[in-house]
């Protein structure tokens, strides 16, 4: 049995590690890697083999049983597949129905692991969780080294500085881990959510929770926010310009699966808020929660950075593969067993991640 992992051609990280290697070996499984996979993690083609993996080209993609990869690889790398290889990876198939169609064709099997369902038997394999939490402590530090003031109160002998005022919109799980950042680096930090479950995890990490009446829920969407009613976007787009003027920076995380992110910040408002304040933008891949963010870029407007990456993650590459990784193993574990596959599709975690398998596309793309 082998497990072939793909070297990224835009990402810095990778779902293996040496920690990972040894215990796939410890399933029979062997594990092949092409070269400089793992270098933008700072993880050496040396550390892997010496864990037990061996390094190849792309033409042991023949031998490969199981893929993993982070992004979509491209069509040249998918006629190398042998029919009937599993690819497991962040996938996006509504961004890439095109290569997800070709990957079909040739009766791939396809695990996008962004699919995993929100439950506690998948948490030890949630690569949004993992990764999320990563995005919001870099998009905090990314946010200081673009604002020209000072996070924390400084009282000197010169006069005193106030603390920065940062407004996080959306308490996921990058926004709590924002939250957390931003107060131990000295902030005054308020927060918006449409999820009154969340105020008190708000609360306890030091933060001010701001709430709009009226805003509808929705217990069966695993965590995430759902589209409102007009007139509470309304009261919240009001909310939100009056807090927004007034802050330092803003960080935003709110995403609707499957669809466009909600727009929180308008030109308006980016407008009137403080020349030198900075956006960062975590939803800017599906749209953006600023009228004006630009995905990838960073543009300044009237004053106001607005940085959109929705990939923060993988400026702190090496952490975030050794999480990825064990993700990624966590779940491999679930139909690998001494060296053999058994795709049970009972399992609500199979069959929720699995976008393609025997010839038919699984999921509404």
């Amino acid at each position: 049995m082998n497990i072939f992992v793909l070297k990224e051609l835009y990402d810095n990280r990778i779902p293996l590690s040496s920690d990972t290697i040894k215990v796939y070996s410890s399933l029979n499984t062997e594990i092949l890697f092409e070269k400089n996979a793992g270098i933008s993690s700072y993880q050496s083609d040396d550390d892997f083999i010496n864990a037990g993996a061996k390094i190849s080209d792309l033409n042991g993609l023949q031998n490969a049983n199981i893929i993993l990869c982070i992004d979509i690889p491209d069509e040249n790398i998918i006629s190398k597949f042998k029919p009937e290889t599993i690819l497991i990876g962040i996938l996006k198939p509504v961004q890439n129905r095109n290569i997800i169609e070709l990957i079909n064709k040739n009766n791939i099997t396809t695990f996008s692991l962004e699919y995993l369902p929100r439950i506690t038997r998948a948490q030890i394999m949630d690569v949004l969780s993992s990764q999320a939490n990563v995005s919001g402590y870099k998009a905090v530090l990314t946010a200081a080294s673009h604002l020209p003031r000072y996070f924390p109160m400084m009282i000197t002998a010169a006069g005193s500085i106030p603390p920065a005022k940062v407004l996080i919109l959306g308490a996921g799980v990058a926004g709590l881990q924002a939250i957390a950042t931003a107060k131990r680096l000295g902030a005054v930090v308020e927060v918006f959510d449409t999820r009154s479950a969340v105020e008190e995890e708000v609360k306890s990490l030091g933060a001010k929770f701001i709430k709009v009446a009226g805003a509808r829920e929705d217990a069966s969407a695993g965590g995430y926010a759902i589209e409102q009613s007009e007139e509470f976007k309304r009261m919240q787009s009001e909310m939100i310009h009056n807090h927004a003027v007034k802050s330092d920076i803003i960080i935003t995380t709110a995403q609707i699966p499957n669809k466009k992110a909600p727009v929180l910040i308008s030109a308006k408002t980016v407008n009137q808020m403080k020349k030198g304040s900075v956006i960062i933008d975590l939803a800017s891949s599906t749209g953006g929660n600023c009228e004006l963010t630009l995905n990838n870029e960073t543009n300044v407007h009237n004053g106001i950075t607005i940085i959109g990456n929705s990939n923060l993650a993988s400026l702190v590459p090496f952490d975030a593969s050794k999480l990825l990784a064990k993700n990624y193993l966590n779940f491999v574990k679930l139909f690998l067993n001494n060296g053999n596959i058994n795709l049970n599709f009972d399992d609500e975690i199979i069959s929720s991640a699995c976008i393609s398998h025997q010839g038919k596309i699984l999921k509404s793309l």
